[in-house]
């Protein structure tokens, strides 16, 4: 398949000179799920928090419904979880009026499962209230002490929130299959892999936009015609139906990046996406970073729901995923 050479987007502070590896290990990359609510111990739903290792959140769902016995779509989370971390998540099972099994029965060394309630209701895409991040970053090289002014810039003001590269697949797969999606090349008949090409291109545009806007002076300046969300915050388009809620200076500069993307846009308001908006700066929340050692970094912080850890790393240097690249070896190395 091509590849989409996904562009360079602006970082938003002189970027230091420095290089490392994150995810050397699962536990160099880890991740707390903070719900929107716990479990009230009675209902047709059983929760389960669960920490998973070296695993992907819809093959855990998935030995959730074959122990259970129940569809797959009785299974629901609140998002998906990288694969090469250590992470800890909640999931729910439909399972009204019969017994529900001892889900501990599936520990391993990929998932453990660490409590088990009942709810009331089932969990859906997006029901929580943010993820906490503990990242190790190894092997760094370079101007290792410039990182303490950049990350002291990134607590006061946030960075750019970028849509991660995992977005958009390797090599930017997702995006050229949606593309090509959208020009009427093949269909996609499975709903999953149809949202995930839709999702790429979309957050494709939104990066643009965020690019567009770090080119004017002071990115975090709000334009004539800026819409922001409810905790003040400058937004841009999520592209779909329906006409761009901005208007002024905010809405040529939208307005223009669209145009580079006139087709695309076509296609997203056909699929029936609906104009939605997205903050453009992530804040990290309680961002604190200890230096052990001359060659670490260990960081913690806490994003908003759908708010990428990798956006923050950008900011630091060049980091490469060392999980990321054995994944790229061939079969046996």
């Amino acid at each position: 398949m091509t590849e989409f050479l996904l562009p360079d987007w602006p970082k938003a502070y002189l970027t230091p000179q420095v290089s490392g590896q994150y995810r050397v290990t699962n536990a160099d990359f880890c991740v707390t799920e903070l719900p929107l609510e716990q479990p009230s111990d009675e209902g047709e739903h059983v929760w389960l928090e669960i920490e998973k290792n070296g695993a992907n959140t819809a093959w855990v769902a998935k030995r959730l419904a074959e122990l259970a016995g129940v569809r797959d779509m009785d299974v629901g989370y609140a998002g998906l979880k990288d694969r090469h971390a250590i992470t800890r998540q909640w999931f729910s099972i439909y399972l009204p009026r019969v017994e529900a099994p001892d889900f501990s029965q599936l520990n391993d060394d990929e998932m453990q499962v660490l409590s088990q309630q009942r709810h009331v209701r089932k969990l859906r895409r997006g029901d929580l209230a943010g993820n906490e991040f503990r990242l190790h970053l190894r092997h760094l090289s370079g101007d290792i002490a410039a990182l303490d002014a950049v990350l002291q810039q990134i607590k006061a003001q946030g960075v750019p929130n970028y849509f991660g590269e995992q977005r958009f697949g390797h090599g930017g797969h997702n995006v050229v299959s949606g593309l090509a999606m959208l020009r009427g090349e093949f269909k996609v008949k499975n709903r999953n892999k149809r949202s995930l090409y839709l999702s790429a291109v979309r957050s494709l545009l939104f990066n643009q936009v965020i690019a567009s806007r770090m080119q004017q002076p002071g990115w975090l300046q709000a334009l004539d015609g800026d819409v922001l969300d409810e905790q003040g915050l400058i937004t841009a388009p999520l592209w779909g139906r329906g006409r761009l809620a901005s208007s002024e200076q905010a809405l040529a500069l939208e307005t223009a990046v669209a145009d580079e993307y006139r087709e695309a846009c076509d296609g997203m308001e056909h699929a029936g996406l609906k104009q939605e908006r997205r903050a453009i700066v992530s804040q990290p929340l309680q961002l604190q970073w200890q230096q052990p050692q001359s060659d670490e970094l260990v960081l913690s912080f806490i994003l908003a729901p759908g708010h990428y850890a990798t956006s923050v790393l950008r900011e630091l240097g060049q980091f490469s995923s060392a999980a990321q690249r054995a994944d790229q070896l061939p079969s046996g190395q």
